[in-house]
């Protein structure tokens, strides 16, 4: 282990030692942002504007990528586009919306999404962005007017060329002219035409109004390319005179608006900034999270012959400049490169040098931990055989002692049959006596077949231990198999007549001869019958029917009841399986045994089943004797066992017992009542008969019927089966306990289970007892009568205004709410003489039964006695405290009349309302 440990350790060195020479020579690099820009209004000239500042100012960032997509003046392209720059995984969006309201959603889903927007030129419809960087078109419209106005003196005709109907820039420049021209009263706009901002529109527009043309003294157009429209239309129309003509954008480059005011196409422009660079700008301090404006406004200039040479010289160094710093990165991203190349090559050679001293030194290392391995593997190996040899000992000694035990359980079962047998004999003594038969011969009976059940698991145990340990031998005897099998039908006849079941044996032939033991097959056939019966309802079918082929004879036998589904069927035949969906359980022993018994036989036990469908058995013999052994061939018959006790050990579970009880209609129903639910009908009834000299009894054989019985007859107490055929007694106990209308319902719990951590996980269900089987009746009914006695202290509890500060259980915390919403919907409508049962149900959500039932167990009254006095409190408190008259008390208590009133509260309090108010000092 240490010598793992230090190679670990090597290791370890070796890849931080590494991780260091690799690292070394990484520079702290720039953040690397990737920005998307979506650009789509304006010209082509004023696109490529804008794109050259981007670039000029992204040039200072060399880090940065920008990803450009133009939507040509398209609003579905250009959603289409920003769709497809969210999808890249952008750090920032830039865009420069064709339109407002449907760029709107695509912009705000962006916003919404964590990545900062910045809008250029013109807003969306909301106000989900980041930043706005742009020009104010009402301004730059306004500085136009002014600008007009001293050009021509206070005096003069204007023709404004406005751009497309219904745009904000349109709107707003045109605004802002009329506002900048105001203050000249004699400047006026003689006419305006749309040019669409496109330069062909505006001349065809021009050149229909040459009369117009001939009486302006200047043409404001809202770009430059329609104000080089205007100069071209006049030309056209060999219009001589001077007209100005002034623009909007004065764009840099070939065809833009410096070079039309530098080549006297135009006269003067409005400078109407791309808001290019200062966008890029924005961009980089809101990713390096610095505080910025959210309206950015660009100022404007106007440029004319004065200053245009200026700003041409301007934009052409920057656009050197631009070129010099792009030629810079060319030759640095080459430098870059080699040095990255160079610092690889660097990076490979140390690391190999230092694997090969490494590994060299773990080689060496390793050559001696082996060594020392070598040695400790041999003293394992001999500490490993001397374990092998103690466990060899150990596991000798734990056979013998399994097989001592297994033979003292054989043993001790044998001895059961010793006294079962003087139980037997003395209480069927019992059974004939008449006299004592007519006093208690029905718990005699139920001595007797609990007898009889018990002696038929001890014998199965017992049998099942014989074949485990191979001790049970075949005495195989030539028979006649129908009579055998009509002989044992017999025995069960007056069992199935009892339930009016048809139990008959059909078969072609009379007389079948076959080898078998008789004393093994008989416990097969008469498990199968009994089971059959058993499973069986009442007027149904259980048929035996007998068939052969050349070398086989199959007996089937079926019946008609509820049947198995496959997960059952898989396991029918495993040692102690019950089905869980069958009410009435067994040992699990009497299939398994009889399976072990037909294999002995040398026979098979088969089985079919449908949910619903019956089930069928099919046992198979083979003929003749050829499959015996010589030892297992006896030709003298041999002698049967104990008919009359084989027959009653697997009958006398199938009689039930005669239940008589008291249905007078017109007897006295007993104050307090008991439910029962308990999957054994003789545990069942005998509990419901000793409990009915006190309690009115309730009973139920499964969990679903008893929760629905709970439910229906809210009973004072409830004793559950913890297992039973559908739902365990924890279930239903959690399941009524969690449950408004049932969960004051004292529970306990009767089991085999009798260990701690059983009793425990029953008492964590919530039930209020928990009794182990066997039990004495005196003590179960001494638990009943304390829970009883216990539930009526519990009612002075809910009746005070004492609320404990501790959280209760469950239970008593639904039953404080359930008292608690009663008595508050009470105290809302004392003033409500309408105010009924009904209501009151309907608000808690319970039955008008279960209110009154409810009600009765925790507070001991009922609903009608608990609202009088209620409303009689509160009518004395007013009295006392309050000044109104015994009228208005009267319908502020819900009372009908102040004659009925007054009759009921002297039957209270044994004086009439306005005696009582008398009486009472002003002090009170």
């Amino acid at each position: 282990m240490t010598a793992r440990l230090h190679l670990l350790h090597r290791i370890l060195i070796l890849v931080t030692l590494t991780a260091i020479l690799c690292g070394c020579s990484d520079k702290k690099k720039e953040a690397k942002y990737v920005i998307g820009f979506s650009q789509c209004v304006g010209s082509d000239l004023w696109r490529k504007t804008m794109l050259e500042e981007m670039k000029m100012e992204l040039s200072l960032h060399p880090g940065a990528t920008l990803i450009y997509r133009d939507a040509n003046n398209s609003n579905k392209k250009q959603i289409s586009q920003v769709g497809e720059l969210l999808k890249m995984d952008i750090d920032l969006l830039i865009i420069s919306p064709n339109e407002a309201r449907p760029l709107t959603p695509i912009v705000e889903q962006a916003y919404n999404s964590g990545i900062p927007v910045v809008i250029i030129d013109r807003k969306t419809s909301s106000s989900a962005y980041t930043a706005y960087v742009g020009a104010d078109n009402y301004q730059i419209g306004k500085m136009a007017g002014q600008y007009v106005s001293g050009l021509l003196k206070g005096k003069g005709n204007i023709l404004e060329i406005m751009g497309l109907p219904g745009s904000s820039p349109t709107i707003e420049r045109q605004r802002g002219f009329a506002e900048g021209l105001q203050k000249s009263a004699n400047i006026r706009i003689s006419n305006q035409i749309y040019g669409d901002w496109l330069k062909s529109h505006a001349i065809d527009e021009l050149l229909k109004m040459k009369e117009t043309l001939l009486t302006t003294d200047l043409i404001f157009a809202h770009n430059d390319q329609m104000a080089s429209a205007a100069r071209e239309a006049l030309d056209k129309l060999g219009i001589k005179r001077k007209v100005t003509i002034i623009g909007i954008d004065a764009l840099p480059g070939q065809g833009g608006g410096l070079q039309m005011i530098d080549d006297k196409v135009i006269d003067a422009s409005m400078l109407y900034p791309t808001g290019g660079k200062e966008a890029i700008s924005t961009a980089f301090r809101i990713l390096g999270k610095e505080s910025i404006l959210k309206e950015n406004i660009l100022q404007s200039v106007v440029i004319d012959s004065s200053n245009v040479q200026l700003m041409k010289l301007q934009w052409s160094k920057f656009s050197s400049q631009q070129r010099d710093i792009e030629r810079q990165q060319s030759l640095l991203a080459e430098q870059r490169s080699l040095f990255d190349n160079q610092q690889l090559t660097l990076n490979i050679t140390v690391v190999t040098l230092v694997l090969s001293v490494v590994f060299g030194g773990l080689a060496f290392f390793s050559l001696l931990e082996n060594r020392k391995i070598n040695k400790n593997l041999e003293a394992n190996n001999l500490e490993i055989l001397n374990q092998r040899n103690k466990l060899i000992e150990m596991s000798e000694k734990a056979k013998e002692a399994t097989e001592a035990k297994l033979n003292f359980f054989t043993n001790i079962s044998h001895e059961f049959r010793t006294p079962l047998t003087l139980i037997l004999s003395p209480l069927e003594d019992l059974l004939n006596n008449e006299k004592i038969n007519a006093l208690a011969g029905k718990n005699l009976k139920l001595i007797n077949k609990n007898v009889f059940r018990l002696l038929r698991l001890i014998n199965q145990l017992i049998e099942y231990r014989k074949i485990e340990y191979g001790k049970m031998r075949i005495r195989s005897t030539s028979n006649n198999i129908i009579d055998f099998i009509a002989d044992i039908i017999e025995t069960f006849q007056l069992a199935a007549k009892k339930q009016n079941i048809d139990l008959r044996l059909f078969t072609k032939e009379s007389d079948i001869t076959v080898w078998f033991d008789v004393n093994m097959f008989d416990k097969v056939i008469f498990n199968l019958i009994s089971n059959a019966l058993k499973f069986t309802p009442a007027n149904g079918t259980v048929h035996l029917t007998v068939s052969k082929d050349d070398a086989h004879i199959a007996i089937k036998v079926e019946d008609n009841g509820p049947g198995m589904d496959q997960e059952e069927i898989l396991h029918i035949f495993e040692h102690f399986y019950q089905a869980d969906s069958n009410a009435r359980k067994g040992s699990g022993l009497g299939l398994s045994l009889s399976k072990e018994l037909m294999n002995l036989l040398h026979g098979d036990l088969t089985v079919e089943s449908r949910k619903w469908h019956g089930t069928i058995f099919t046992v198979t013999l083979p003929l003749g004797s050829s499959h015996l052994r010589e030892e297992e061939k006896h030709t003298q018959q041999a002698e049967r066992e104990e008919l009359y006790e084989n027959a009653k050990i697997y009958t006398s579970e199938l009689e039930h017992l005669k239940r008589e009880k008291n249905h007078d209609l017109l007897r006295e129903l007993k104050e307090r009542s008991v439910l029962i639910i308990e999957d054994n009908a003789d545990l069942l009834h005998y509990l419901a008969e000793k409990l009915d000299e006190e309690y009115e009894v309730f009973i139920a054989n499964t969990g679903e019927s008893g929760i629905t019985s709970a439910y229906e007859q809210v009973p004072d107490l409830i004793i559950c089966d913890v297992v039973l055929p559908d739902l365990s007694g924890k279930k239903i106990t959690e399941k009524l306990k969690s449950d408004i209308r049932t969960s004051h319902i004292p529970i306990i719990l009767l089991t085999a289970q009798g260990s701690v951590e059983q009793q425990i996980n029953g008492f964590e269900s919530m039930a209020d007892a928990y009794i182990v089987k066997p039990f004495n009746y005196e003590y179960l009914l001494a638990t009943v009568r304390n829970l009883m006695k216990n539930r009526l202290l519990l009612k002075s509890h809910y009746t005070s205004d004492i609320s404990s500060g501790n959280r209760q259980p469950i239970s008593k915390s639904l039953d404080k709410k359930f008292v608690n919403d009663f008595s508050g919907l009470v105290e809302q409508n004392l003033s409500n003489e309408n105010f009924s049962v009904e209501e009151i149900s309907k608000a808690l959500g319970v039955s008008r039964v279960q209110l009154y039932r409810k009600v009765k167990a925790l507070l001991d009254c009922s609903v009608t006695d608990y609202i009088i006095n209620r409303r009689l409190k509160k009518a004395k408190f007013l009295l006392i405290n309050e000044r109104y008259t015994i009228a208005e008390i009267t319908y502020m208590v819900g009372f009908s009349s102040p004659n009925y009133f007054s009759t009921v509260f002297k039957s209270k309090y044994g004086m009439r309302p306005s005696e009582f108010k008398r009486n009472q000092s002003p002090t009170q």
